[in-house]
């Protein structure tokens, strides 16, 4: 099971160092290309993406975190949001119900 990350230059870049694809998106239009890229390809398990695209593109993040369908959507924090960020591992944590 693979990660791929969807937010800013920043986010997209650091993950890549780890060996993470991901795409950058900055309108919402770049936001829903990128997350149906991710879902299309059966090898991601678990969408990591930033608050702010998220928002941009809400309703269809919505649908996915609250269904039961793979893959798993986790929203994390990014520079904007800051003050609200919290360890990235506990967050997935708590969205598979696994430690990692």
């Amino acid at each position: 099971m693979k990660y791929f990350v969807i937010g800013d230059e920043d986010t997209v870049l650091g993950f890549s160092l780890v060996g993470t694809r991901g795409r950058m998106a900055e309108d919402p239009q770049m936001a829903l290309i990128a997350l149906e890229e991710a879902l299309m390809d059966k090898q991601y398990g678990i969408i990591l993406i930033t608050q702010s695209v998220a928002d941009m593109i809400r309703g269809e993040v919505d649908r996915y975190i609250f269904s039961e369908t793979f893959p798993l959507i986790v929203e994390i924090p990014d520079r904007p949001n800051e003050f609200r960020s919290r360890d990235l591992r506990k967050l997935v944590n708590e969205a598979i119900g696994v430690a990692l």
